[in-house]
């Protein structure tokens, strides 16, 4: 879904997660500066969000529990955020591993997040069919395991927060040089500033355990459901990052390295 298409608030949607009686109660989401998502400003370069999760935070510690009730009960629509308070969901920048057990829901519900990234365990979700973190605003780009969601059909992103969209084309984080060996590096406590996540364990491409080979990160930007998404390659091999598809229409064709890489003209320009 795109910026003008966003629904009427007052049809609620999404529970309680929109309902804007909660601001008063204290904000849902941290600023985001990391480039103007209302107006086209060129801007040379960008990084990643380097928040941690707090694995001690009350509001982890229950989403924790409710992911567990979701995986238990096979329920098929997964809203947690309806049953955090605003300031645990502050508390709460990314989604737990454990929602790779979570293989009878059907949409997940994200709205109004703080949320700066999704783990690629989002790929195990294989009957997922409608995913909605709409105004996720810090939310700039997903895992490519979610192309393993072959149900997916229907998403509401929003789409100017996302790196590369034709409507601002914000740049890409640069990415680091491929690694041919990752014998020096702890995959278990990576430096999201530098790689953008916290950890990696296996190929977004093949699958295959990413310490048996190397790391080559590239950027792809791919129609996902119903939006084109920003997807972040954690590739082994050149091998897997030849079989990567074509990029989507009107967006960067082949798998890049982001940083100063030229990009179709913004809907704006």
């Amino acid at each position: 879904m795109t910026d003008e298409e966003e629904p009427k608030l007052y049809v609620n949607r999404w529970g309680d997660t929109s309902d804007p009686t909660l601001e008063r109660r204290g904000p849902r989401q941290d600023a985001c500066s990391c480039f103007d998502q209302s107006r086209s400003r060129p801007r040379a370069r960008v990084g990643f969000h380097t928040e941690r999760q707090d694995a001690s935070a009350p509001g982890w510690q229950h989403l924790l529990e409710l992911v567990d009730e979701a995986a238990a009960d096979g329920r098929e629509e997964f809203r947690p955020l309806t049953e955090l308070s605003p300031e645990e969901r502050r508390q709460v920048v990314t989604l737990p591993p454990s929602i790779a057990r979570l293989t009878a829901v059907k949409h997940l519900v994200l709205y109004g997040s703080n949320l700066v990234r999704i783990p690629p365990e989002i790929g195990a979700m294989t009957s997922l069919e409608e995913f909605t973190p709409y105004t996720s605003y810090r939310l700039h780009w997903f895992p490519y395991e979610i192309t393993r969601c072959r149900k997916l059909t229907r998403s509401t992103a929003s789409t100017r927060a996302l790196f590369g969209n034709e409507k601002l084309r914000p740049p890409f984080p640069r990415l680091q040089p491929v690694q041919g060996s990752v014998a020096d590096l702890d995959l278990e406590n990576l430096d999201p500033r530098r790689w953008g996540v916290t950890a990696i364990h296996r190929c977004s491409v093949c699958n295959h355990p990413i310490a048996q080979g190397g790391l080559h990160q590239v950027w792809i930007s791919l129609r996902v459901a119903t939006d084109v998404l920003p997807l972040l390659v954690n590739a082994c091999s050149a091998a897997c990052v030849s079989a990567l598809p074509g990029g989507a229409h009107d967006y960067i064709p082949t798998p890049h390295k982001g940083g100063r890489v030229d990009q179709p003209a913004s809907d704006w320009d």
